[in-house]
């Protein structure tokens, strides 16, 4: 299966899978994790996004124990880079970690291959057409359907391009992170590569999802990053007020309000919001089926962008990591 297999209907909005065993406080329990996932695939979704850092493996455990029965059935991509070593996460590009990654992550997908292999983030010390190229061998081997890559600018995605067709790429894009708008998107539509939009409703953000900092557990990674902290989120929370205000007007929720904007930039824009509850998932999927006017996607580009929102999306530490466009 290809992902523009999954463009029409529900299925264009995916899942991404992190939350279940990673970076947003305690996690479900294994129990939980699972029926989630097969719930979501009840639901529609057939998009499963998942990667060897989330849980240090064990959400790629994870989504094989729930998903491995619907296999033929599955849009299945996970991701390879970026992996816990002795409990801390590592950056590796280099091509024998990439294929030691990819041969751990066949077995606890309980798989013999995955539809879609992203590099999680380009590792600086290795050239990128170093990585690709060894991702390249796994497609010739039948290990990987399709290679994607992760927070990358045009210019890297050109390089590896070159080198072997890149499926999709994959990077944080929502009304209040607008990065790829400044070259990403443009160089996905002109070389034919999908476009992967995580954290589509910023981070809970705008689903309305976080009251205020103090509830954010320890250990979530939104407790580190700029716009969650004070000052920035109360003037980020004024501009929600009024995002709030305009989805009522249409009688939607804010995430659907979120997801539509999203569908509405480009057909080749695969969102995977992430949740733990089947509530949010049925709302996230039936987002699918709202249609925004010309004007109403105007509005919200003015109300929320790059020049209104406040705080950086990463500390400086983990900026330094990704090789994405950065407007001034």
């Amino acid at each position: 299966m290809k992902l523009t297999d999954l463009s029409q209907g529900l299925t264009r909005i995916g899942l991404g899978c992190m939350n279940l065993s990673h970076a947003y406080g305690t996690p479900p329990s294994e129990e939980e994790g699972i029926k989630m996932l097969q719930q979501a695939f009840d639901l529609g979704v057939r998009h499963f996004d998942t990667a060897a850092l989330y849980g240090f493996g064990r959400n790629e455990t994870l989504v094989g124990k729930a998903l491995s029965g619907n296999r033929d059935q599955l849009f299945l991509a996970s991701k390879c880079g970026m992996t816990g070593v002795d409990g801390k996460r590592v950056i590796d590009g280099r091509p024998e970690t990439l294929v030691a990654t990819l041969d751990a992550a066949l077995e606890r997908l309980q798989t013999d291959h995955i539809d879609l292999y992203y590099l999680h983030r380009w590792d600086k010390n290795v050239p990128i057409e170093d990585s690709v190229g060894a991702l390249s061998r796994l497609v010739e081997a039948g290990k990987i359907g399709a290679i994607g890559l992760s927070e990358v600018s045009a210019d890297t995605i050109a390089k590896a391009h070159a080198v072997h067709p890149i499926a999709a790429v994959q990077t944080e894009y929502s009304l209040w992170t607008r990065n790829a708008e400044l070259a990403v998107l443009g160089a996905c539509e002109s070389l034919g590569i999908a476009f992967v939009a995580f954290s589509p409703l910023a981070r809970g953000f705008l689903a309305d999802g976080v009251a205020s900092p103090e509830v954010l557990e320890e250990g979530d990674i939104r407790r580190n990053m700029p716009r969650f902290k004070e000052p920035n989120f109360s003037s980020n929370a004024e501009l929600l007020a009024s995002f709030k205000f305009k989805a009522a007007e249409l009688n939607i929720t804010p995430a659907q309000l979120s997801l539509a904007w999203l569908l509405a930039k480009s057909p080749n824009i695969y969102p995977i919001p992430g949740t733990r509850y089947f509530s949010h998932l049925e709302e996230n999927m039936a987002a699918a089926n709202v249609s925004l006017s010309a004007a109403v996607i105007a509005e919200l580009d003015a109300l929320i962008n790059q020049s209104t929102v406040s705080g950086g999306r990463y500390p400086p530490a983990t900026q330094a990591e990704i090789d994405t466009e950065e407007f001034a």
